[in-house]
């Protein structure tokens, strides 16, 4: 293939976002026949195609899911274009993080401001997926970072690297009501105590369940719940007790008005990076790693 009909791959790019041909018709204010053919001219192009044909549904495929993050890409990049034609000023260097639901949002928070006081300004792009998911974005450089709990398995496909940010001790939290009841006597307190934990998968659960049995601890777990933020705001609703790294204690208690019932030092939160680099080159991930590893997870 010579050359791309950029026309063709807008069709298909509206019809992606609006979720069918017919809403792209009427967003395009086209026939229903003309974006067909577009569609069909532009696979012909790629010489694959794009969608999986369910009845009269369309689905991406994993080759049309390839397509369609270029040319989220191509079509981003051409309004920001227009932009700066026009005067405006935009950042034009970008880093694009990965990050695993399970990885608190204040400390994501802390670990990426490195990210907006550089002198060249760069523009800052999540995502949030499963671990998974996100070593396969990377593998694909649709990513340039992953921040995660745990490093790479050995059993992954992904050839990437591990950059070891840090590590913090975990706290209890829960509302004052429930603090003032649990904080004495912690942490034999927390047996038959209402308790939102991180789903299973997760290496920080699993230390957790460890540490449980040692202690011979038998919490009644209440929720299991993947997203950190969602967690912490169930347990500042006071439906129970939530953990969290020691590092953003302050942070934690501010913003969702619980109290800490204790600390656990041998239950530790690891921080890692992750590149397709053993060296990292990138300003902005050097920033961020330096950062972590100085101030934030310091102790």
């Amino acid at each position: 293939m010579d050359w791309l009909n950029y026309h063709h791959l807008l069709y298909f790019h509206v019809v992606v976002r609006e979720g069918g041909i017919l809403p792209a018709a009427r967003a395009l204010r086209l026939s229903h026949s003309t974006i067909s053919t577009q569609l069909k001219s532009l696979e012909e192009a790629l010489g694959a195609p794009l969608f999986d044909r369910q009845g009269k549904r369309l689905k991406l495929n994993a080759f049309g899911h390839v397509i369609e993050r270029y040319a989220a890409q191509i079509f981003s990049l051409g309004d920001e274009l227009l932009r700066v034609a026009q005067g405006e000023v935009v950042r034009q260097n970008s880093i694009v993080v990965g990050l695993t639901g399970v990885v608190p949002k204040l400390v994501a928070r802390e670990v990426l401001a490195p990210v907006f006081e550089l002198e060249d300004p760069v523009r800052l792009i999540c995502h949030e997926d499963r671990f998974d998911t996100l070593l396969a974005r990377l593998a694909t450089h649709e990513l340039d970072l992953v921040i995660a709990d745990a490093p790479v398995p050995p059993t992954s496909s992904v050839r990437a690297f591990n950059h070891f940010l840090g590590e913090s001790s975990l706290g209890f939290f829960a509302v004052p009501r429930l603090a003032r009841r649990l904080r004495r006597n912690f942490p034999q307190s927390l047996d038959g105590a209402p308790l939102l934990l991180p789903t299973f998968e997760t290496s920080i659960r699993r230390a957790l369940d460890e540490w449980f049995a040692r202690q011979g601890l038998h919490p009644e777990l209440v929720g299991e719940v993947e997203d950190s933020a969602l967690m912490k705001s169930l347990g500042a609703g006071g439906h129970g007790v939530f953990a969290a790294p020691s590092v953003v204690e302050a942070s934690i208690r501010k913003q969702y008005g619980v109290h800490l019932l204790g600390t656990v030092p041998e239950v530790r939160d690891r921080f890692y990076a992750i590149t397709l680099e053993r060296r990292l080159r990138s300003a902005a991930v050097v920033a961020v790693c330096e950062r972590a590893r100085q101030e934030l997870f310091a102790e």
